[in-house]
């Protein structure tokens, strides 16, 4: 360029751009760049096939973006247009400054942040080169001998001058020979690196065996069960500790008790907890079953043959119909829509109520019926299988046709659901346990209870005092042998075994080893077996639409369903149905309301009284059937079913159709309505799209009459500053009815119109085609086009939509507030969407202040956190009454290790918290936080199988059993149809299981102890030498036989308060919540009480053996006749026991406490009696008559159980009358049969007025952005796809109506 003048450039024709090493010649002849030309124009269309069907999505479409940049009249290559489209603009050479970094940068060569270098011809390291012809030499071959050598680097683009945009194709070649794999057909396997990628047959056999499509989320296998099982058993100290007494008592000589005592129980406790866990795993094995059984149709050898899921697999062609949800994930290759699009609902995986759009790729478009599927021939290789749900890389390769780039917008994944589409033809790729729904999901995890956990500890305490009194008993056995053997010869304790401490601390050890229950396992087993048998037959939360009853999927957990303190609950499906409907409308000051029958609708016969407003009503009308994205389908009956990716849309669209105007029929280029009979046609000129930057969505059309209009829904924060200033006679009234609309928990938009002149119009259209071909910041300028049409608006009303609640969920949530839990909203849907839906089931109040965390960076996030916190920490309460709500990219930030802190604190002092747009990991995440910081009970409840990561993060997880929530429920610990049933699952048999199972474990421990610990007493009698002071099976069946009913009867039937009472007055929840019944205190005050019951039971039977002679006749006896009245005063007490502590009294309870003491009566008559005609208990011959026949005896049954419970009597009776709890209250107020209203107001009006006190600390508003907070309070929500396959204004245009679907067969 250096040898060439300024003159002769710009006498020039054209300025060329070097493409190629050999172009620079051929550009100076005319014929030689016409036959390169022909050359290049061949090879184009292959450059362009392989780069549509090769490259990544995003990188295809800034290709055509540059492409339209070339599109011109000329008939040049495609470096030839190029160089024409930059040589119009370049009138003046040594002016000009061109950015093509930038455009590399799109095409993705070049990394984004690289600076635009300007193209100037003074530059040699530049990305493109303008030169006139010239000879070829001197530095241009130099140059080029250089570039040969360069790879295909960014910095060889940048450095070298001589190659230019040249670089861009060449590099684009060089790629091609990288990406491009040999599209000739070769042997399977052959070329597969397994490792990197899966090679999937069409219509042939599979080159290996894939993974099968049978899923199971049960706990156990039959090869797994027995290790599993165990592990689990023996993670219990008590059972850990029984295995060590039973293999201890094998030793010879050792065990005062016999060898067995103890290992037949643990075998019997160890066999009960196997039993119970079979059967809960098979009822899990059974709702796999119903999964892997459902049926779906396949194509085999020419024919649709219908089969189990679980018999599918890999490279399966399969038919999914309408309303189904896809058993594995598939390939889409047709489909019932135009272009293979399909419409699938997502909710079961993210939370979103709005549907999604897949489309399949153009060559298999045309796949309709089942010869052309036959046809198919080829291969699908795909990435490996994955847990990245919205990432897929695969390559279509057709025998003979270029390969296919497919991406995730051709997947459709295992757990969505196919809607508004007849049926969809798809290739199965991953199946089973590798599909991507299934690789985020984790195995069930061993969940202990709060109750156990706790259980545990005090077991190991016990174990240490055990331990302790064996030390002791051992010591003072050796000093007490070491006194006597020389003198009281005749007892033999001169030997080895009786000198060695080693062999006295076994034997103590095992006489004391009954100090921690034996039976404790296997009666909790039992009870918490039966208790869920109770929650399964509760009349009360059976589901009579859906035929559901509540399933209690393990028991190990009803207890700790009374400790609740947060619950964290997905959003779609689980509060609401996932079902809009039209409400009302607010047109021109009036509220209007759908009726049974248009004559009965005020709106319509405004319209035909041709009422002052009825102008503006029809209007608004008609923009309600226009303004959307919504496809009619027209049934065989006549009727019409719409079909819409956003239910809102839907909700609007059937809302007109209430009123008289029914949209009927869509084509590429208009739609037609009839509107009250009268059939109306708009031609759709543009669709603005929604999107959650705009809050709108625009249509313009030309109506009937030949004006052109913008139609306009959206916020009211976006359309109100777009009225004119001379439209604006509705404003205030509209408003006003928005806040009523919001305050009713309805969803709000605000619809509005603008006339447009034809030729305002023209000249916009051509502004906004160019926006949307430019190359540079499209979305931006988009965005800016529309603004400028967007103006002047005429304000005609307002909608209102009702997102349908589950049945009683305000109800319910109100119920658990008052009960003082936390909840939690952890949903995939927008954030708009979730406060509406917050205000709507009552979680947030207008009263409450609202904390909206939106943030986009780290900084940021750390920024308000901090300020909030602070604010919050200059207070003193612990409670705000305040809303958090945060989207899923802040949670990002805020859940970093250094923010974690700060962000839970401040969760912890608001009383309700919103995440929005959270994926299933965040839910784990933000549920594992609350749990490990607060170390409180925690609940996680959902529907999809986009909550399963949360439901089993949580101590407890609980699945709605509805139509779409099998995996949450399969994956869960209790299933209830519907959210509603949480409120008597938790106020009634939540804390109904706590009290009964924290009464069962404290009263196993007392009966224990009271009984044990005597034969350490005992031990001061015997020398310390381990003598039993009880028969050998009375101890054994003290447990299994004689104590065993009274436990039973509290675990099972014992309750504070009537059901009813319990759901009407909540904070009857409270005491269980705080765990008063169940702790370490109590727990120890109990063993307190049993040892002090101990020493009045031996002690004072002691006393009155003092004198030996318990016989009139002056007889004595030995001491197993005290053993056995200590044992019967022992059995009497726990009873008594039992009874004193009991709540509520049954014909069960009486016969578990009243017959243990006759069945211990009716043992020592019949026992006393085996010998001799059995060879067994000798020593127990006569004792029937030796116990009953003694006066001491029936005055020691009188005066010692009442002896030992005295004090217990005297607590319970101060207890009951100075420090009367709010349950006491309540229960005598049933017992006395009086109204517990009085009582319950009492503690509420002193709750209310802390809680006024606490909220009055918090005065100022907590919001930031007042433009959210306006939307807030007037119910805007719209739930919309952004960003999918298909944009919506290209998806309507595809339809027409007035076409037959094809049928796929």
């Amino acid at each position: 360029m250096s040898g060439h003048s300024p003159d002769a450039s710009r006498n020039s024709n054209t300025i060329s751009i070097e493409l190629n090493r050999t172009n620079t010649t051929s550009s100076c002849n005319p014929s030689i760049a016409s036959q390169r030309r022909r050359q290049q124009r061949a090879a184009q269309h292959r450059q362009e096939s392989w780069f549509r069907h090769s490259m990544p999505p995003a990188v295809n479409r800034d290709f055509e973006s540059l492409e339209h940049l070339t599109q011109r009249e000329s008939t040049n290559g495609l470096d030839e247009q190029l160089a024409a489209s930059l040589s119009g603009k370049l009138p003046v050479l040594s002016h000009t400054s061109i950015h093509l970094n930038s455009a590399n940068s799109n095409l993705g060569f070049i990394d984004s942040d690289t600076p635009n270098t300007p193209v100037t011809p003074q530059s040699d390291s530049i990305a493109g080169t303008l030169s006139s012809c010239q000879p070829i030499g001197g530095a241009d071959n130099s140059g080029r001998h250089k570039a040969r050598n360069r790879k295909d680097s960014k910095a060889s683009i940048l450095s070298n001058a001589a190659r230019g945009l040249r670089m861009t194709t060449s590099f684009l070649r060089s790629k091609r020979k990288e990406y491009e794999d040999d599209d000739e057909p070769v042997p399977f396997g052959s070329d597969v690196e397994e490792g990197e990628k899966r090679v999937i047959a069409l219509n042939g056999p599979q080159p290996i065996n894939y993974c099968n499509n049978r899923i199971s989320t049960a706990k156990y296998s039959v090869v797994s069960f027995l290790p599993s099982f165990l592990f689990e058993q023996f993670r219990r100290y008590s059972n850990c500790f029984f295995l060590l007494i039973a293999l201890l008592q094998q030793i010879p000589d050792v065990s005062p008790t016999g060898r067995y005592t103890t290992l037949v129980p643990l075998i019997f406790i160890l066999s009960v907890s196997a039993i119970k866990e079979i059967i809960e795993d098979i009822k899990r094995h059974r709702a796999d079953n119903e999964i892997n059984h459902r049926l779906i149709e396949r194509l085999e050898n020419g024919t649709w043959t219908t089969v189990r899921w679980s018999e599918l697999s890999v490279g399966d062609i399969i038919k999914v119909t309408i309303d189904t949800f896809f058993p594995a994930d598939l390939v889409l290759l047709s489909s019932s829509e135009p272009q293979a699009m399909c419409f699938i609902e997502t909710a079961n995986l993210d939370g979103e109520t709005n549907l999604k759009i897949r489309q399949g790729v153009p060559s298999t478009a045309k796949l309709l019926e089942t010869k052309d599927l036959m046809q198919l021939q080829g291969r699908i290789e795909c990435e490996l299988p994955n847990r990245q749900l919205y990432e897929f890389n695969g390559v279509l390769k057709e025998f003979g046709k270029p390969s296919v780039a497919l991406g995730n917008d051709q997947v459709l994944q295992r757990g969505a659901m196919l809607r508004n589409t007849a049926w969809i033809f798809g290739l199965v790729i991953y199946t089973g346990h590798e599909t991507k729904l299934m690789k985020n999901s984790t195995s069930a995890p061993l969940k202990r209870s709060t109750v156990d956990k706790l259980t545990n500890t005090q077991i190991l305490m016990l174990f240490m005092i055990l331990i302790s009194l064996c030390i002791t008993s051992g010591l003072c056995n050796l000093f007490w042998t070491q006194r006597h053997s020389a003198t009281d010869w005749y007892l033999g304790i001169g030997d080895f075994k009786s000198m060695n401490l080693g062999y006295n601390l076994l034997t103590f050890f095992i006489l004391y080893n009954n100090l921690i229950p034996i039976s404790l396992q296997v009666t909790l087993e039992l009870v918490r077996f039966l208790q869920a048998i109770f929650i399964n037959y509760d009349i009360e939360m059976y589901h009579e639409e859906s035929n559901m009853p509540a399933s209690a999927r393990t028991s190990n957990l009803n207890e700790e369903l009374g400790l609740i303190k947060y619950v964290f609950s997905d959003k779609t499906g689980t509060l609401t149905r996932n079902v809009m409907v039209f409400k009302k409308c607010s047109i021109a000051r009036h509220i209007y309301k759908p009726e049974r029958t248009l004559e009965e609708s005020e709106l319509v016969q405004n319209i035909l009284r041709r009422h002052e407003t009825s102008s503006d009503i029809e209007e608004f009308l008609v923009l309600l059937s226009v303004c959307h994205t919504v496809i009619p389908e027209k049934k065989d009956d006549g009727t019409i079913v719409y079909h819409a990716a956003s239910p809102d849309e839907r909700a609007l669209v059937d809302g007109a159709r209430q009123f008289g105007y029914i949209f009927d029929t869509r084509t590429p280029e208009y739609v037609e309505i009839n509107a009250l009979g009268e059939r109306k046609r708009f031609q759709v000129l543009n669709v603005l799209e929604f999107t959650s930057t705009r809050k709108r969505m625009s249509v313009i059309v030309r109506t009937p009459e030949g004006n052109i209009k913008l139609f306009m829904k959206g916020a009211d924060s976006v359309i109100y500053e777009r009225l004119s200033s001379r439209n604006q006679a509705y404003r205030d009234a509209t408003l006003q009815h928005l806040e009523e609309f919001a305050s009713e928990g309805l969803r709000t938009l605000c619809l509005a119109v603008a006339d447009i002149d034809p030729e305002v119009y023209e000249e916009w259209n051509q502004t906004y085609h160019k926006a949307a071909t430019s190359l540079q910041q499209r979305e931006r300028k988009l965005d800016d086009a529309a603004n400028l049409i967007e103006i002047n608006l005429r304000l005609l009303g307002a909608t209102a939509i009702e997102d349908r609640l589950q049945d009683g969920v305000p109800e319910t949530i109100q119920a658990l507030l008052e009960a003082g839990i936390y909840i939690w909203v952890l949903t995939g849907d927008k954030q708009e969407t979730a406060i509406n839906i917050g205000y709507s089931c009552k979680l947030i109040t207008h009263s409450m202040d609202i904390i909206i965390l939106n943030e986009e960076s780290l900084d940021a996030t750390r920024d308000v956190i901090l300020r909030h916190a602070g604010e919050f920490k200059s207070s003193t309460a612990k409670d705000a009454n305040v809303a958090l709500v945060i989207d899923g990219k802040t949670l990002k930030y805020a859940l970093t290790c250094d923010l974690r802190g700060e962000f839970q604190e401040l969760c912890i002092i608001c009383r309700v918290v919103i995440c929005c747009r959270v994926s299933p990991m965040q839910k784990a995440e933000v549920v594992e936080m609350v749990t490990q910081s607060t170390k409180a009970v925690t609940l996680a409840i959902g529907d999809g199988a986009n909550d399963v990561a949360m439901i089993q993060k949580a101590s407890v997880g609980i699945g709605i059993s509805g139509q779409e929530g099998l995996q949450a429920a399969c994956a869960s610990d209790y299933s209830i149809a519907q959210f509603r049933f949480l409120r008597r699952l938790l106020l009634v048999h939540g804390a109904w299981n706590y009290a009964r199972i924290s009464k069962l474990i404290l009263y196993s421990f007392y009966k224990n102890v009271c009984l044990y610990v005597i034969e350490l007493w005992f031990a001061v009698y015997s020398g310390w030498s381990g003598q039993i002071l009880f028969e050998r099976w009375t101890i054994g069946l003290y447990n299994v036989l004689f104590t065993a009913m009274p436990p039973f009867a509290i675990g099972l039937f014992e309750k504070f308060c009537t059901a009813e009472t319990m759901l009407k007055y909540p904070l009857l929840y409270k005491p269980s919540q705080n765990a008063k019944l169940f702790n370490v205190k109590v727990f120890w005050i109990w063993i307190f009480n049993a040892l002090l019951h101990s020493v009045f039971l031996f002690w004072l039977p002691m006393a009155a053996f003092k004198d030996e002679a318990i016989w009139s006749d002056g007889k004595t006896s030995d001491y197993l006749l005290l053993g056995n009245m200590v044992y019967t005063y022992v059995i009497v007490t726990v009873c008594l026991k039992a009874g004193l502590i009991t709540s509520s009294w049954t014909w069960l309870t009486h016969a578990a406490i009243w017959g243990s003491i006759v069945l211990w009566f009716t043992f020592v008559l019949v026992y006393s009696h085996f010998w001799p005609t059995l060879k067994f208990a000798s020593n127990f011959a006569g004792m029937d008559i030796q116990l009953l026949s003694t006066p001491i005896f029936w005055l020691g049954l009188f005066l010692v159980p009442i002896t030992s419970l005295l004090i217990d009597v005297i607590c319970k009776l101060v207890h009951n009358t100075v420090f009367k709890t709010l349950t006491d209250a309540v229960r005598e107020s049933e017992i006395q049969s009086h109204d517990p209203s009085q009582v319950m107001e009492e503690s509420r009006s002193s709750f209310t007025e802390t809680a006024r006190l606490l909220r009055n600390v918090f005065t100022r508003r907590a919001n930031t952005r007042v433009e959210t907070e306006l939307e807030l309070s007037h119910g805007y929500a719209f739930s919309q796809e952004e960003g999918g396959a298909v944009p919506q204004s290209i998806v309507i245009r595809a339809y027409d109506t007035n076409l037959p679907k094809p049928e796929g067969n």
